[in-house]
């Protein structure tokens, strides 16, 4: 379909952004395009402008920020997948950024617009639950840090209020004795997953400080607190995965189908994460 009419804007700065995205109610940010423009072209989202932000090199880059790394909101994929202090300091990232869509994907999608987006059926959404990142929120008033477990409020729904914009996602440098995994189902390699798992935990004898993120089994992406707790316990996690979940049941797979498959994938990511 063809979107309806918009006005277009392109962003010399994140002022200038903030700015233009101010201007109207129902003004959209487009950074990679790949959430947005599907939308528009289907007549889902009607903006009456919509603000490109995707020049703004400023908000490109991966950084040392001391015990963590800093990633910028227009970092495409393909960058995180391939920078080397994340490769080193957070594998976990690098890895499922490299798993997204397709190269095309990859080159074009950016971390803060998918995050922003908040579409329980991406990756890093649950890859930031699970390692309980910091992301930062620009509005005229300031920048405000978020915390990921606080990020994600519903289906397509964050923390990102009218006229604010992410700017920057931090993630923790990983030590020598974390081990993790991230495993999804999808029917095509361009899919969205069916069910996705994200396994983190340090391991020094025994496992502790586990985390387990769910995608696809509930409005927002999901920590599997009773899985965890089993891993610590050196029970199967899997056999609780989905406690506590409402996956939806769509053309990818039912309800039961998802309850079913993260219960398998839980068990395979922790297998897979302690063979680290």
């Amino acid at each position: 379909m063809i979107p309806a009419a918009f006005d277009y804007a392109r962003a010399e700065s994140v002022e200038h952004a903030l700015e233009l995205i101010g201007s109207r109610d129902d003004a959209k940010l487009l950074a990679g395009g790949h959430s947005l423009l599907p939308a528009m072209r289907l007549r889902l989202s009607r903006p009456s402008l919509v603000v490109d932000v995707g020049r703004l090199g400023e908000l490109s880059y991966v950084r040392d920020a001391g015990a963590s790394i800093a990633i910028g909101a227009l970092t495409r994929h393909h960058d995180v997948a391939t920078a080397p202090l994340l490769q080193e300091h957070n594998p976990l990232v690098s890895y499922v950024a490299g798993l997204i869509g397709d190269p095309q994907v990859r080159h074009r999608g950016t971390i803060g617009g998918s995050l922003a987006h908040g579409d329980p059926a991406s990756d890093l959404p649950a890859v930031v639950l699970a390692l309980d990142a910091e992301i930062d929120v620009a509005g005229t008033g300031g920048v405000r840090t978020v915390a990921a477990a606080e990020f994600f409020r519903g289906v397509f729904e964050t923390a990102v209020g009218a006229g604010e914009m992410v700017t920057e996602v931090r993630v923790p440098k990983l030590s020598g004795d974390h081990v993790w995994s991230y495993l999804k189902f999808r029917r095509r390699a361009q899919d969205w997953a069916t069910v996705g798992v994200a396994a983190l935990a340090r391991r020094n004898g025994a496992i502790a400080e586990p985390a387990i993120a769910l995608v696809s089994m509930g409005a927002v992406p999901l920590r599997a607190s009773a899985a965890e707790a089993a891993w610590a316990a050196g029970d199967d996690p899997g056999a609780v995965a989905a406690n506590g979940t409402d996956p939806p049941s769509d053309t990818n797979g039912s309800a039961e189908f998802r309850r079913h498959l993260a219960g398998v994938l839980v068990r395979r990511a922790v297998e897979e994460a302690e063979g680290r």
